[in-house]
């Protein structure tokens, strides 16, 4: 099962990232987190890798909806967004929000993950366009 919606964008990383969170703005998600994953990787073990930033992405509104329906749902929420160096260009990775509706087999939450999915496809076009 592919469970991400994957863009590449022909920009550096450290143009990319605040391109991302603007496009999901607009289209209804507001930034509560950001993992730098590459940063706490070095801090904590020593190691290196590529830039690459977890953002904690929301849309109160479909959490909300989604919560109603099943309480434990907060585990499979499609709040992740994934900004990370990839050669000369950046990928963005956002969950497929059907995952929330597979994994529990809810068909409740169809409607949300049909709403998510368009505002997240949305935040998506809209940067390579």
């Amino acid at each position: 099962m592919d469970y991400a919606r994957s863009i590449t964008l022909d920009l550096p990383y450290d143009q990319a990232v605040p391109r991302v969170k603007e496009a999901f703005k607009e289209h209804g998600f507001g930034t509560l987190t950001e993992i730098d994953v590459k940063a706490t990787l070095k801090e904590k073990l020593g190691e290196d890798m590529e830039s690459y930033i977890i953002l904690g992405m929301c849309s109160p509104g479909l959490a909300h909806q989604a919560l109603d329906v099943e309480r434990e749902i907060g585990l499979l929420l499609p709040c992740n967004v994934v900004v990370r160096a990839n050669g000369d260009s950046t990928l963005v990775q956002a969950l497929d929000p059907h995952v929330m509706v597979s994994v529990p087999e809810r068909q409740e939450l169809e409607p949300v993950a049909q709403q998510a999915t368009h505002q997240i496809q949305g935040a998506l076009d809209s940067l390579t366009t």
